[in-house]
Parts: structure tokens; C-alpha cells; sequence
């Protein structure tokens, strides 16, 4: 796969708009040059140190491989199969489509595709969340439309969700079932997506090359570990899914049954990790071996991300991320990890438009 290179094109903002600017890029000096307790990407598994470019696919090979034989490994990713168009409508300037397909080998989904009234290949993305119904403007959820404005500003977007399993309370996708899952649920999930971009990527009037995703809390994990393990994405926005494992906040719990922590029922009553309520299957070995997710966002280099923080993910999430900045560096590429900031978990308008921009940003020519 070539690498994904990005225009670096500053505008001056015109009053009330959000234009990407260095500031996205640039880590507080409160936290330059911080690298925490994570253990370095740059460094292979046996102590020796990646010291050029040349040595960083090596690299991520292993960090790649190491994590999918933890979380189990994928079933081969459908690159033939086609959307099934059920109906459409017309909405203000797009097209909504809805359309279903194969997202794991045992299991339909039915989403919405947006399609802009333009002519021509369009960038798109892939919105992730509980429903699809949510992300395409289709309920009340307030600033988790993300399909419906960015079909508005010209992306192609198909809007996707665990409808089922939501409505299970078991809010993930399990394979080969529920009682025996093979693959940890939130790398199932990466999965479905990655599945998702092949059907999109077929559709002529969207360039492949310029797919993105992006998602909130719970659709931000999921648009981190699709990213990060899929590398057809050509950039992601993760809004405040908890980049890194912190067991002091609530809502960063890959501890959970449905995301790192899965067991076959009985799961653990859902809380904090605690004596009484430990946390079960492969989420406290990777916290006794010394991985964290850090390891994951390095295998986006150099590809374009985004981190639209709010309670989760503080601006002191800037020492993880340094570790990807070094990998970009030592690759040759500048400004390819971003982060903005906001005080609640819940997106709102501002914060929206800073992620909306950045992904005209990186997808736009």
C-alpha cells in the first residue's frame, strides 16, 4: 500500500469558521518530550532499538502480529463483496441509501449511505456507533450526527452500528458466537469495519484511496482499533474513546466482556475493576505483559489521526501520543497526530467542526 501523504495547506480562518492549524499538532509544553510509564514502539519486543525507517516495518509487523494472535486472529477480510441496495431518499443536497452487507462471515448489517449531489470520485467516511441510525441525523442525539454533516460537506459517509447486539446489552460483535468467541469483541468490531471499507471502497463514485472513519466513546474505540489495525483507512477521528488503559476512569473500561475482558457468560457485573469485581480474560494479561494501546496508534504512522478529547482523553494524553510522534519522526513525516480538547465526554458543535475540518483536511485534494 503507498503511503498516504497529506497537503499541509494553512488557511487564515474567517470569522466563525474551524480551519486545522498547527495548534491540533502541537503538543502543550506541559507535556513535550514526555514518554511516561509506556514502553516504546521504537523498541522490538527482544530490547534491540528501531533505528531507521528501514527497520520500522519490520517493527510494526511484530507489533501488529503480537496483538492479533492476543486478541485472536481475524477471518479473512472480504475484498469482493458489493452493497445490497434496499431503498432510498432524497435529503437536502445527498442521497440516503439504504444498504445492507456481509460485515463478519456469519452476520449481515444494514446501514445508511449518504451520497453528495456531486460529480466525480468524493473521499468518504465510515461512522461507527451503537446504531446507524444516530451518526446519519436520524434521531435526537444531539452533535452525533457525524454522517449527516459530513455528507453536507461533500463526503460520501455510511453510518453503521451494533443495533442487535445493543438491543442484546451485549453491544459487541462475537465470533464465532456469543458463548464461544474466538476474537476479542472490539478487534471483531475493527474487523466489521474493515469489511465495511472494501464493500464502500467498490462503489464508483468514491475514491478508495481517501476512506477515513471516525467515532464516539464507544464508536471511538471502535474507530481506533479499525484504524490502527486496518491500514486501507487513510486517517481517523477518535472522539474521547480513553486512548490508553486507565483503570480510574469509568469510561475507559476495556475491561469489559464486549471490548479486551471477554469470557463466556456469566460476565462480570459492569463496574470498575475492584477485588470484589475483577477484571477476567485477556484485558489484565495485557496489563501484566506491559502493553497498552500506545502500541496500537504507532501502527497509524504516517497515516493522519485525530483525538477529539473530552473527560477521557485530557490534554495530559499528550505523553502516549509522544511515542507516536517519535515514530512519525523517525519516518520522516511531521503533523500526523492531533489532538483537540473539550471539558465533557459529549462532542458539541465546536469540537465537531474542529473533526469535521481536519477530515477535510486529510481526505479532500
Amino acid at each position: 500500500m503507498k503511503l498516504f501523504h497529506v497537503l499541509l495547506l494553512l488557511v487564515l480562518p474567517a470569522k466563525g469558521q474551524v480551519h486545522v492549524a498547527d495548534s491540533f499538532f502541537t503538543v502543550p509544553r506541559a507535556y513535550a518530550f514526555q514518554y511516561g510509564p509506556y514502553r516504546s514502539p521504537l523498541k522490538f519486543y527482544n530490547g534491540d532499538t528501531v533505528r531507521s525507517a528501514a527497520d520500522w516495518p519490520r517493527r510494526r509487523a511484530e507489533i501488529l502480529d503480537t496483538w492479533h494472535k492476543k486478541m485472536g486472529r481475524w477471518p479473512a477480510v472480504d475484498t469482493l463483496q458489493r452493497l445490497q441496495y434496499k431503498d432510498s431518499v432524497k435529503r437536502e443536497n445527498f442521497t440516503q441509501y439504504r444498504v445492507r452487507y456481509r460485515w463478519t462471515p456469519l452476520e449481515y448489517t444494514e446501514g445508511y449511505l449518504l451520497v453528495p449531489d456531486l460529480p466525480g470520485k468524493k473521499p468518504a467516511v465510515i461512522t461507527v456507533y451503537y446504531n446507524p441510525e444516530t451518526a446519519a441525523g436520524l434521531d435526537d442525539k444531539k452533535d452525533r450526527d457525524f454522517a449527516l454533516q459530513l455528507a453536507r460537506k461533500g463526503f460520501v459517509t455510511l453510518s453503521v452500528g451494533t443495533t442487535q447486539a445493543t438491543k442484546d446489552q451485549t453491544f459487541s460483535l462475537y465470533y464465532p458466537s456469543l458463548r464461544d468467541a474466538k476474537v476479542q469483541p472490539l478487534s471483531m468490531l475493527a474487523y466489521a469495519a474493515a469489511n465495511s471499507l472494501e464493500a464502500l471502497a467498490k462503489e464508483p463514485f468514491v475514491d478508495a484511496s481517501r476512506i477515513g472513519i471516525m467515532g464516539h466513546s464507544f464508536g471511538g474505540k471502535w474507530a481506533m482499533f479499525a484504524s490502527c489495525l486496518y491500514e486501507k483507512f487513510a486517517c481517523a477521528v477518535w472522539s474521547d474513546p480513553g486512548i490508553v488503559f486507565d483503570e480510574s476512569r469509568d469510561g475507559v473500561n476495556y475491561w469489559e466482556p464486549w471490548y479486551l475482558g471477554y469470557t463466556p457468560k456469566p460476565w462480570r457485573k459492569r463496574s470498575r475493576i475492584s477485588p470484589e469485581n475483577p477484571a477476567r480474560g485477556l484485558y489484565p494479561q495485557l496489563v501484566k505483559e506491559g502493553f497498552n494501546l500506545h502500541e496500537l496508534h504507532a501502527l497509524m504512522a504516517p497515516r493522519p489521526f485525530l483525538v477529539s478529547g473530552g473527560a477521557e482523553d485530557t490534554p495530559a494524553r499528550w505523553v502516549p501520543l509522544n511515542h507516536t510522534i517519535a515514530v512519525n519522526k523517525l519516518l520522516g513525516y511531521s503533523n500526523r497526530v492531533a489532538m483537540t480538547n473539550r471539558a465533557e465526554h459529549s462532542p458539541n458543535a465546536h469540537s465537531n467542526e474542529q473533526a469535521f475540518q481536519f477530515l477535510i483536511y486529510c481526505l479532500k485534494k
